[in-house]
Parts: structure tokens; sequence; C-alpha cells
């Protein structure tokens, strides 16, 4: 196609042209001539050309999922990086950008000679799957007039997918929040479903997938509670009229399309696209879902070589999260099918199931964009309630396992940080950000183009516990903290079973303690969920500027959504805090959460490590009590480890510009 044109194209762009000393705004840097070598033997593409480069790239679709497998397998084979690089720069120029930008990324931080290799962001690889298009007018205005230096950042609206008539848009805050979005998009760059053994089997991963779906549902719902909303209802019946719209008005740039909306009352049916080796059909979808539950309501699955497999307190949430997300690491994929995935697919085309009008997908077959369709939540609330019967079969936590008798946590409270601090008054505000999307923006002006958003934000505070420990010697042991919401949105008590499987993890740390009183002081901007601001929105000269070992770690919830929201006259939650055995939860794994990523590992484990406790994720609140519990108080009062705080989160509804 440009070879014709090979020489017009080198005097414009080749090392000696005029754009060859211009500073990348992606990199910071001039640009690096690299040399791209002849290959011996061209690599075979076939198994992933079938996507057509302009068209749109799916984890959701198992096709896709296959080919991005056998993509990464062959970045990951080959005997040394500048080899990965020539092999990648002749895929790049005949495959679909999104799925050679996973395959490559996923590569490039399982292989040992480049797992310290920054991976750009989503954000800033395609822009078009986070920012309002509205803004394209200006920016390129801006980026044709406007000097680099003095080009001022476009503003994307909160609001701008639907006015506050559609009650569903008070949690537009939540569900369009660029930071939520990138969360789940590097999640799953970091426990791929398939590919090569070394990148999908890692230490916990089918339980993680629960977990942190789990703590996201958490999460919306408290915050539906506090703007009056009510409950997700999960998505059980694949055969009804969906009420939920959603206008996403999103452009992919690639091909100029829309994401295509869903209106109210549409029906999905079975999804039969042959031209793109797509087929979903709902019977099938219901038939895994029964199996599913028929292993659960035994207590045993059936593995491919009809093996009977326990699904115990140890493994059994791990086997779980595995079958239903269908990952390589199921034990037996073609009987308990594809549910989870198939149910994003179903709800992405039911605009248009049998490609009649050439629509591709919707919001809720990306996974950088799932998260901001409502039914997104529904479907998962349908997930979650699976992984809900498997903890239900399962008994109580007994004394010995909630217990720590050497120790009693005699206080328990949090400050604003701040000089003369409220105590036990949190809160929340609006915070107006940037983000540089320039390298990302095809067709446009060199250099910066920037963007402002506007996000939830929460006070700075800290964590104050006293803690005595009536042990001779020091010892470490594991701190953990949970936020439970009291109310529902009728200002109704929930029960202490709805309490806790809404308990909103905050932070789980280590803590050496002496014999006698340790008072410990833990800033909330250390919490074992999060990742900071500049690692979720940050460019590729910011990763370089940071530690070798945080280069890689995208992955974590964002810090600014630590907190719920609340509302404008205070909620009040029940802060919990315990003081578990750290016998018990030790892993034999070593971590410095003040080094790389070590930081996050509630949602994301550790890299090339087991996860950092032994005791199920969400432990203690992911089992039912005892018959006698009746409330949170009830749950405590036997232990001295443990301890309850009453605080309130307050929404104050002003936008402050963040600290550059």
């Amino acid at each position: 196609r440009y070879r014709p044109i090979g020489q017009n194209l080198a005097n414009r762009f080749g090392p000696d042209s005029a754009a060859s000393s211009q500073v990348s705004s992606d990199t910071g840097v001039p640009p690096t001539v690299v040399t791209i070598r002849d290959l011996k033997e061209l690599p075979d593409l076939s198994f992933a050309s079938w996507i057509k480069r302009r068209d749109a790239f799916s984890l959701f679709n198992g096709e896709h999922r296959k080919a991005a497998a056998k993509l990464m397998k062959l970045f990951i084979d080959q005997p040394d990086a500048d080899t990965l690089v020539d092999v990648a720069a002749y895929a790049r120029d005949r495959l679909n950008g999104p799925l050679f930008q996973y395959a490559l990324s996923v590569a490039l931080l399982h292989r040992p000679d480049t797992k310290n290799v920054p991976v750009p962001s989503m954000l800033h690889l395609f822009p078009d799957q986070f920012v309002d298009p509205g803004t394209n007018p200006r920016m390129m205005e801006e980026g044709s007039i406007v000097l680099d230096e003095n080009r001022m950042p476009i503003n994307i609206p909160m609001n701008f997918t639907a006015t506050d008539a559609e009650p569903e848009q008070r949690m537009a805050f939540f569900r369009e929040d660029l930071g939520v979005n990138l969360h789940h998009w590097h999640w799953h760059l970091t426990y791929p479903g398939a590919g090569p053994q070394e990148v999908v089997r890692k230490d916990r991963r089918g339980e993680l997938f629960y977990y942190m779906h789990q703590q996201i549902l958490a999460r919306y719902q408290v915050d539906r509670f506090a703007h009056g909303l009510g409950r997700v209802e999960p998505l059980m019946n694949l055969r009804e009229p969906i009420r939920e719209p959603y206008y996403p008005k999103l452009l992919r740039t690639a091909s100029n399309r829309t994401f295509s909306p869903r209106y109210p009352g549409m029906t999905m049916s079975d999804v039969v696209r042959p031209s793109e080796r797509t087929e979903v059909r709902i019977a099938d979808i219901e038939t895994s879902i029964a199996r599913v539950l028929e292993a659960i309501n035994a207590g045993v699955a059936m593995s491919a070589d009809g093996a009977r497999v326990p699904l115990d307190d140890a493994r059994g949430i791990d086997i779980l999260g595995n079958m239903i997300e269908r990952t390589s690491l199921s034990i037996n994929r073609n009987y308990y099918g594809d549910v989870h995935n198939g149910g994003h697919m179903l709800v992405s085309y039911i605009h248009d199931p049998r490609g009649t009008y050439l629509e591709s997908f919707g919001v809720m077959g990306g996974v950088a964009t799932t998260m901001r369709d409502p039914l997104f939540y529904r479907w998962h609330k349908f997930v979650d309630n699976l992984f809900v019967r498997h903890k239900m079969r399962l008994p109580p936590y007994t004394a010995a396992e909630l217990n720590n008798g050497s120790v009693m946590l005699e206080s328990l409270e949090t400050q604003l940080e701040r000089s003369g601090g409220a105590v036990n008054n949190l809160v929340t505000f609006l915070e107006r950000s940037q983000v540089d999307i320039g390298a990302g923006l095809d067709f446009a002006p060199t250099g910066s183009a920037f963007v402002s958003f506007t996000h939830l934000q929460h006070a700075p505070f800290v964590y104050r516990l006293r803690i005595n420990s009536t042990a001779r010697e020091n010892r470490q042991d594991t701190v953990r903290i949970f936020l439970l919401p009291r109310l529902n949105e009728q200002g109704r008590p929930l029960t202490f079973d709805e309490r806790r499987t809404m308990a909103i993890e905050l932070d789980s740390f280590r803590v050496n303690l002496r014999p006698g009183i340790t008072n410990v002081v833990r800033r909330s901007e250390h919490s074992c969920v999060t990742i900071p601001y500049q690692r979720t929105f940050g460019n590729v000269v910011q990763a370089n500027a940071g530690d070798v070992q945080s280069r890689f770690c995208g992955c974590g919830w964002p810090a600014h959504m630590l907190l719920p929201k609340g509302n404008a006259n205070g909620v009040q939650f029940d802060l919990f805090a315990m003081v578990s055995r750290f016998e018990d939860d030790n892993a034999n794994v070593n971590y410095d959460e003040n080094t790389g990523c070590d930081d996050s590992y509630s949602f994301c484990g550790l890299r090339d490590r087991v996860y950092p406790s032994r005791r199920p994720m969400g432990f203690p609140f992911d089992r039912r009590a005892a018959t006698t519990v009746r409330s949170v108080a009830d749950f405590v009062a036997p232990y001295r480890n443990m301890r309850l705080a009453t605080v309130t989160i307050r929404f104050m509804n002003s936008v402050i510009d963040r600290p550059t």
C-alpha cells in the first residue's frame, strides 16, 4: 500500500526529517531510531488476521481470546527482546490495534527480559474508549492553532450520558469514572483468562476474579443506598425485557462508529454472527448455569476426565472462579461452558445480534468500557450470587479462627490528616484533574492534548488503633479494616447478613507488636486496595521516572475512590477492625508495601509470588455467621481483638482543582 510513496514518507517521518527531532508527548524525550531487522522467517498471523484491523476487539469473545492467546505466545516465545521488537513491528502493521496492544502488553509484563518495561495505559493509547467525543473538535482546534506550551485543557463534563431525569445517572460518578474503568482493564491485563500457562496460572486467580468483582459490587451498592437507589437486582432471566437503557456516547475512532446504545425494554436473543466467528446462544448459557449450580449444590464439580473435584473451603472458590469465567484453568471448560463471558456477549450485542445492521458490540463487550453500563452490575450481581451460594455451604468461622487471645484492640478511630482534624468524620468532594491524551489521538497535531475531568476524592485521613499485647515477646499480626453500611435507601436497618456481604475492605496490613501497648497510626493513602493517582493516570515518561518495580503496576483500585461518596447529609457506617493471628495468615512470602507494587495486593496479588495471606479473601465477612449473631455488635462482642467505631462520610458538593 505504501511502497509507491515510501521515499515521501521517509522524507516526512524518517530519521533525517523535521519530525524526528520532536519530543513525544507520550515518552517526553526526542525519538530514538530503532532498527527493525528483516525476519528470517515471517510468522504466520492467519490465526489473528481474520479480525479486521479497524473492527472492535473483545476479551469476552471466545474466538478473540483464542487469537490473543496465540499472539501473546508468539511474543513470549521470541528468544530475546530485539527479536520481539522485530516480530512485534511486523505484527503491528497487519493486525487489529487493540488485539495487538493487549497481547503485546501481556507479553511485556510476563517476559523476564521485558517485565520492567512500562506498559502504556489504555487511556493514552485508546482515549476514545474513555473520553467524551464531543471534546475532539475542540482538541483539534486547540492543537491546530495554539502552540504546545500554551494549550489549555478541554473539559469533559461529568454528566454527558444522561440528565438527572434518569435515576441511574446518580451513579454515573462511579460507573463512568476513568480510574474505575482503567482498573478493570488493567486487572484483566494482569490476569488473562487465556494464553500460555505461565501467564494464566497465577496463585488464587479464580478467587481474585470473585473477590475483586464482589468488592466492586459492594462499593456500588453502598453508594446506591446513599443516593436513594435500591438494591442491584441480579440479571437472572436472560429472556425478559431489560428496563435499563444506556446511551454511552463513545466513538470508536478506528472505524468512526459509535458504541451502540441500548433502548428501554430491549430483549436479548441468540448472538449468531458467522463473519465474526461469534455464536452465543441463550439456551447454552442457561445449561451452563444449571451445571454450575448443580456442582455448587453438590459441593463437587466434574473434571474433564470424569474425576470428582471437591469444592471445599480451601480451593473451592478458586476452582469455581475459573469455571465461571471459563479461563484455561477451568477443570471442564466444555461442560461448564462460558457463563460470565457469555452474559457479557448477549448484552453487548442486544441491538444487532445477527449483524444485520453491521453494528459492533456495545460497551458491555469491552473490558475498558463495560463498567459504564448499569447492566454490568446486574449481570455481576447474578454471577456473585453463584459464589455466595457456594460460600453459604461452608461452616461459620470458629472462635479459634476469629480469636487472637494474646491481643486486645482497645481503641479505634479515624482522624482527618490535618491539624485538629475531625475524628470519625470523613469528607468527600469533587476534584478536577488533567491528563494528557495527545499520544492516542490519530491524525491530530503533535504535542500535548490535555483534557480535564471531574472525579470523586476524599480528604486524607489516618486510622488510629491502640493495641494491647499480652505476649511475652514481640510478635507480628495482621490488621484488617472494613466499612459496613447500616441503612438501606429507605433508611431502614440492614440485617447482619446483608451488611457483611456489603462490607468494603479499606485496608489490611501487618503490624509489629511489642509486649504491652502499641499505638498504630496508618495513613489512608497506604491502603492495600488502592494505587496512587500517578499510577492510574500517569504516562510512560512518568513511569520511567519511578522505580523499576513500579512500572508494571497499574493494577489496583484508584485511590480517589477509596471511600464511598456518601451524601450531603452524612451517611453513618460501622468501621470494623480486627487484629488476626499472623500464624493463620502467613503465606511465607516476603513483600514490602512501601516499594514497587506490593501496595495494592488486595485485588491484584503480588507479582510472581503467592497471595500474601492464606485466609480466604474477604475474611471474616465472606462466610455466614452463627445463627445467634443478629448484628455486627453481636459478631464483635466475644472477641477482644475486634472493635467497632461509628464514622460518618459527608459529601461536600464543591469542585477543587487537583494540586499540580
